[in-house]
């Protein structure tokens, strides 16, 4: 009992951080959750080969309640651009399929690799390079077509919404840094929800999964974390909008730098 009250205590706790950054951040939450679960699997005897799978796709369907939350939030104060998430949307689910499957071949180690160093890299470009000046035409389909479908397909592998990448891609492409984390928030359902049934299937019959799994996604996790991701996530959007675009991302670089520096520990 006292191992599953601070299983349940530890998540709860997690969680609610995950919350308000994923309101405030544009992001899932994943990027706090799939370092957090994969030390709870790890050392819950989980074997390593599949605790960071477990991570991952147990992150991505939390991801799903939490994204609804933040992006109706977002949208509320008109920060959602519809048109552009219809654009981006084909190509980040073929993405996000080729993701879920490409990460049941890969060991367990490599997914913590890929999750720190894409991770890493996309901080010191935050962190480094200012937001550019707003694009007279922001079509730039070549440039949505593969960025969508790298946006889904490294997202499902790190087991996050999406926002890690999309603030970037969409900054990059001239929005104003509170559209581009409004819009990103959207763009986490269209990651989290086809990711979340790629890893159940994956992993449906691998051996040494925890209780109360379904292939590599655990519900005890999921009942644990969701709750908490849901009553903070609104409190990330008002502090969101309460700030200043260069606070806003510079506090996004070193949040998601500090995790990333967390895991590629953890790889070695």
């Amino acid at each position: 009992m006292e191992n599953i009250l601070g299983f349940v205590a530890l998540l709860a706790g997690a969680s609610a951080c995950a919350g308000v950054l994923a309101g405030m951040l544009g992001v899932g939450g994943g990027i706090v959750l799939v370092p957090v679960l994969h030390f709870i699997f790890d050392h819950a005897g989980v074997s390593p080969d599949i605790a960071m799978h477990m991570a991952v796709g147990t992150s991505l369907t939390t991801i799903v309640p939490t994204s609804i939350v933040s992006a109706r939030s977002h949208h509320g104060r008109g920060a959602v651009d519809f048109p552009l998430l219809k654009s981006f949307a084909p190509f980040i689910i073929m993405g996000v399929a080729v993701g879920s499957f490409l990460a049941d071949s890969l060991r367990g180690q490599v997914l913590s690799l890929i999750f720190g160093t894409v991770a890493l890299l996309v901080a010191i470009r935050l962190a480094v390079v200012r937001q550019e000046t707003v694009a007279a035409n922001r079509d730039g389909a070549v440039l949505k077509a593969i960025s969508g479908f790298l946006i889904g397909c490294v997202s499902a592998l790190m087991g996050i919404g999406g926002g890690t990448f999309s603030v970037a891609v969409l900054s990059k492409l001239g929005y104003g840094i509170h559209r581009a984390v409004g819009t990103s928030a959207a763009i986490g359902l269209l990651i989290a929800l086809p990711g979340s049934i790629g890893f159940m299937i994956t992993g449906w019959s691998v051996e040494g999964l925890p209780p109360y799994s379904v292939g590599y996604v655990n519900f005890l996790a999921v009942l644990c974390v969701i709750p908490a991701t849901m009553l903070a996530t609104p409190l990330g959007v008002r502090i969101a909008h309460r700030m200043a675009d260069e606070k806003l991302r510079i506090t996004f670089a070193l949040i998601l730098g500090a995790m990333a520096i967390r895991m590629l520990v953890t790889s070695f």
